[in-house]
């Protein structure tokens, strides 16, 4: 069994799901996992935790997310992207009458912490549903609203034949598609969501990552016994489990701080710059990652804090 955190560059046409089945078969593993889900239509970075990774799941999918994509003025969809059933269309004058830095201002009011309600097509549960399954029934989707942070929206190209290019850097959680259809909204013409490319979560790019059709031969060749070592997943693609970087403090341990940790007991590390109630990662002098812990106490100002483990792996 692998355990680590594969980079995978989904093409359109594919549910997350899909994709994670997909490489259960190639590789032959049950235990895989995601960080962040993509919608059918979109493409780009989907991280993958393996075997033991799947335990980082909840750390990773926290991180934050960058988009490339096309919002289409003047069509508002049902599913608020080209894959829902149009519902308006504003006049051509109305779509054509706008202009480049009318649309800027508009992305740009979106900056910050903001409230913004799910679409009715998503797969966010209320109460073990999921949203497009109450959509699809025709009952009523649930319109409860979730704070999410947009960092940067803002144009990447100019407005042709009605459409726009942008880029999008947000908190995790964020529909792209619902900015869409809010900036349709407020710009009084209406608005979709036609392309979306996820080109980074946190520290990883879409640029390395391996797309399934290579994953697919990798794996062909590996079962083959032809390949060798080029059966292996490509370094940039694939981080082994002691590898994986967290966005959380690191710290070193030593031999005793190890055994305490195995037991589920508290240590006392220095030089650790987070406050009580963050996470920490634990390492040994053989560099394995040995376990996941919260500051129950800072101790000072010299970076000396009681570090409690709470997921434990060695």
């Amino acid at each position: 069994m692998k355990d680590g955190l594969l980079l995978i560059d989904k093409e359109a046409g594919l549910t997350s799901h899909d994709v994670v089945q997909r490489v259960r078969r190639l590789l032959g593993q049950k235990k895989i996992g995601h960080c962040g889900t993509l919608d059918p239509d979109a493409t780009g970075l989907l991280l993958l935790t393996l075997g033991t990774a799947t335990r980082l799941t909840r750390f990773l999918i926290r991180a934050p997310k960058v988009y490339h994509g096309v919002i289409r003025f003047g069509v508002t969809t049902d599913t608020y992207d080209a894959s829902g059933k149009v519902l308006a269309e504003a006049p051509a004058a109305a779509v054509a009458a706008l202009d480049r830095r009318q649309v800027a201002l508009a992305m740009h009011g979106f900056a910050g912490a903001i409230e913004q309600q799910a679409p009715p097509y998503s797969a966010k549960k209320v109460h073990g549903v999921k949203l497009y399954e109450l959509a699809r029934r025709g009952e009523e989707v649930p319109t409860e609203a979730k704070e999410v942070t947009i960092y940067e929206f803002e144009p990447d190209g100019e407005l042709q034949g009605g459409c726009l290019a942008f880029r999008l850097s947000c908190s995790s959680g964020t529909y792209a598609r619902a900015l869409a259809n809010d900036l349709g909204k407020l710009l009084g013409v209406g608005a979709h969501l036609a392309e979306l490319r996820r080109l980074q979560i946190g520290s990883f790019h879409v640029d390395a990552a391996l797309k399934l059709q290579a994953l697919a031969a990798l794996a062909a060749l590996a079962q083959s016994g032809e390949g060798g070592e080029s059966g292996e997943l490509p370094a940039k693609a694939w981080l082994p489990f002691d590898e994986i970087p967290l966005p959380f403090d690191e710290v070193t341990t030593d031999s005793q701080q190890e055994l305490r940790i195995s037991h589920g007991q508290t240590v006392l590390v220095r030089e650790l710059s987070g406050a009580e109630g963050d996470w920490v990662k634990l390492m040994n002098r053989r560099r394995q990652f040995i376990a996941i812990g919260t500051v129950i106490e800072k101790i000072g100002t010299a970076g000396v804090a009681i570090v409690q483990p709470k997921v434990v792996f060695k």
